[in-house]
């Protein structure tokens, strides 16, 4: 019974207490950015494999930008693409193309940090269109000197079917908690497709490392830099699907562990000034799969009628998620997909401990996108 009221109570701390209490911090001890638009030479950087299907909306919307292009610079690095992203970006004078073999995003982006002149980097990905003050909104913040990165707001179109709008509701749990975490402090991360730091900050990413938009921004981070976002600065993605969450979501959380490696300061209280933050949230995500694990295992040593109702609940959602393929619109369909969602994510947490196993760049796949809604 103590080992199953264990695993409860640390579960609901991590779904609910936390993030209650991260709330509640934020209001009491927000620190707002000092905010203020000044010029700086800014150098946007888009690291691309094969992105044809959406280099020119992308570029369109760079150039759009409500800031002075003659002091914006664009450089597209293209990681051994195949397809015509190297004739678009060539055929634009105002692009700096740049071919590297194949190698993935980390070295791409090292590649065109090294031939970057602004005095702030856009890092953004071919993907995501750009609101029209993106750019202007995210440099604003740098008037702070604290601030070392700066996140921008992904928004999500709405998608066509109820597993990508559950996905959509997961992300903004997700931006809400990253609001609160800016607010009081740092996130531990950025948004890597609209995410801006100080050139000085940028250091060459290790070519294996899952999540250069955590690595950089820790780097900032443990210099003493805040790592914030500011949802004025608008990118547009397209919806996903469950499934294809399901995969970014074990790059995502695989790349928490090996991140651990290259900062062990992260679980040190008197290094890592968010220590508790990092504990409740990152660490608590890859660990509540096996919380739930051991609340299933000993909810059968369980006294009746508690052993029905802990097993039981828990057999119920699952039996939800694997029927919510089947399952048609209706009440029921309500139920079905959020458990669903739910479900595939803790797997995914699961399924993370795979970076002991494997090369980690074996778990990068690129992120397909659901149909667009009219």
């Amino acid at each position: 019974m103590w080992l199953f009221l264990a695993a409860l109570l640390l579960a609901a701390y991590i779904l609910f207490g936390w993030p209650l209490l991260l709330g509640l911090l934020a209001r009491c001890f927000g620190r707002p950015v000092k905010k203020q638009f000044q010029l700086r030479n800014v150098t946007a950087i888009i690291a691309v494999y094969n992105g044809e299907k959406f280099l020119p909306r992308k570029l369109d919307s760079l150039f759009a930008q409500n800031y002075p292009q003659d002091l914006l610079d664009v450089i597209v690095v293209s990681d051994g693409s195949t397809d015509r992203t190297d004739a678009i970006a060539a055929a634009d004078p105002r692009v700096k193309l740049i071919r590297v073999e194949r190698g993935g995003k980390c070295l791409a982006l090292n590649a065109g940090a090294a031939q970057a002149h602004g005095e702030i980097l856009f890092l953004t990905d071919v993907r995501q269109e750009l609101d029209g003050e993106c750019i202007r909104n995210l440099i604003a913040n740098f008037a702070d000197r604290q601030v070392g990165v700066v996140s921008g707001g992904l928004k999500i179109r709405v998608g066509d079917s109820a597993g990508s709008q559950d996905v959509g509701l997961y992300w903004r749990f997700e931006k809400w908690i990253r609001n609160q975490l800016s607010l009081l402090d740092s996130m531990f991360g950025a948004t890597g497709s609209v995410c801006a730091i100080r050139r000085e900050l940028f250091v060459p990413i290790p070519a294996d490392i899952l999540l250069d938009d955590m690595y950089l921004p820790l780097m900032a981070f443990f210099k003493g830099y805040r790592l914030v976002i500011d949802e004025s600065a608008i990118a547009w993605d397209l919806p996903t699907s469950v499934d294809t969450e399901f995969i970014r979501k074990v790059r995502t959380l695989a790349g928490n562990y090996q991140l651990l490696w290259h900062f062990p300061s992260l679980l040190m209280p008197f290094r890592n000034r968010m220590w508790l933050h990092f504990v409740s949230y990152k660490m608590g995500r890859l660990l509540l799969p096996w919380l739930l694990l051991v609340m299933f295992v000993s909810g059968f040593f369980l006294p009746a009628p508690w052993r029905i109702w802990a097993v039981g609940g828990q057999v119920l959602v699952y039996l939800l998620a694997l029927l919510d393929p089947v399952i048609g619109k209706g009440p029921l369909k309500k139920l079905s997909s959020p458990a669903r969602t739910f479900c595939v994510m803790m797997l995914a947490a699961a399924i993370a401990v795979r970076i002991f196993l494997v090369d980690p760049r074996s778990l990068w796949v690129v992120t397909a996108a659901s149909k667009k809604a009219d």
